[in-house]
């Protein structure tokens, strides 16, 4: 079974596009030791996500729950698998050298030069000097680190520029979204920006594939694999089946943006998940009533009841710039995709041939 656990609601951090309710709340070892059991008592792994908040202000949960999981993967036979989304200002050596060594997979949000426009100390100070010198030590010991970005309308003009840093810092995987929900505000003029910009990235993309030297860019691959592959973006969407997170209380939740209501909490970790609301829940999901005569449809993220919820306030209700950015990338990857397999087939089979969309 596969868990996000929510360690904290607290963060060192105020980002100007966040969408998460800061609370002085932390997880109990006697809730951590029960997500712990309940991930091995089904399934033939189990699988955790270290989350928050910021979920390095609670490091020694993380080294307690990995002790403990060794054990009972010890005792089962099953393996455990980690990976871990962080800001990264208060990484220290000591768990860098740990999750090198469990394999952990490290998402490190990180917008590049970006990063002072938005992501700040809550006493106002810019984050990219402590974020640049954490990356470099990630990318040192675990080079497949993926940096995780959050393009705001604001920094919406450097998004290119950003993506360039990142990969001459080292990073071979990003992956980027834009910046949603109430605290952002995208106009006409800013989406004009965001194309304009992702023009110029899938250029790079370009250019680097065929230097022979690529980098994973979450945008532009994701949709030119799932169309080679013939899959549907909604495919990897697992709404209360699949990684479900596991709030500082104990209670287990259908996806990040359903924590706190009742209406999707799916159990806690002392008396197990509802699997009747969560068929409930797979019922409930379907192509939104606008999107059904879009010649897009089976191309587009529009089934997403998380991000749906947080720009509409409706899980099965699109907001018009997640429609409009959708179609914004959709042309971009097949643009890019063309271009790449016109230029030299080879190459182009050779980088995406066999190979699973994320």
């Amino acid at each position: 079974m596969n868990l996000t656990l929510h360690l904290t609601g607290a963060c060192n951090m105020d980002c100007a596009y966040c969408t998460q309710e800061k609370k002085p709340v932390t997880m109990t070892k006697e809730i951590l030791h029960a997500a712990c059991a309940l991930a091995f008592s089904e399934g033939q792994h189990a699988g955790f996500c270290f989350f928050g908040g910021e979920p390095l202000l609670c490091e020694d949960l993380i080294f307690e729950a990995m002790d403990l999981c060794a054990a009972r993967s010890a005792e089962t036979g099953k393996r455990v698998y980690y990976r871990m989304t962080t800001n990264g200002t208060l990484l220290s050596d000591r768990m860098i050298a740990r999750a090198a060594d469990e394999g952990m997979e490290i998402g490190i949000s990180f917008d590049g030069t970006m990063q002072d426009i938005c992501r700040r100390y809550k006493n106002g100070a810019g984050s990219f000097a402590d974020t640049e010198s954490a990356a470099k030590r990630l990318l040192a010991a675990m080079p497949r680190t993926t940096a995780m970005m959050t393009v705001a309308p604001q920094a919406a003009a450097h998004y290119a520029e950003a993506v360039r840093y990142l990969y001459e810092l080292g990073f071979r995987n990003i992956h980027a979204v834009p910046a949603y929900g109430q605290k952002v505000s995208w106009d006409a003029e800013a989406l004009d920006r965001m194309k304009a910009q992702l023009t110029e990235i899938a250029a790079f993309y370009s250019e680097c594939l065929r230097a022979d030297d690529p980098y994973y860019f979450s945008p532009i691959e994701t949709k030119i694999r799932h169309l080679l592959s013939r899959t549907h973006p909604s495919d990897h969407c697992h709404l209360g089946t699949g990684q479900m997170p596991v709030a500082p209380d104990g209670k287990i939740y259908a996806c990040n943006q359903f924590i706190g209501d009742a209406a999707y909490c799916l159990g806690d970790v002392f008396s197990g998940i509802s699997r009747k609301k969560c068929a409930e829940l797979m019922l409930r999901q379907a192509v939104p009533e606008t999107c059904r005569s879009c010649t897009l449809r089976s191309r587009c993220l529009h089934s997403c009841g998380c991000l749906n919820r947080l720009e509409t306030g409706d899980p099965s209700k699109v907001s018009a710039v997640h429609c409009a950015y959708e179609k914004m990338l959709i042309y971009l990857a097949d643009e890019t995709a063309e271009r790449l397999y016109e230029s030299d087939r080879a190459r182009f089979d050779r980088y995406f041939k066999g190979k699973e969309a994320d």
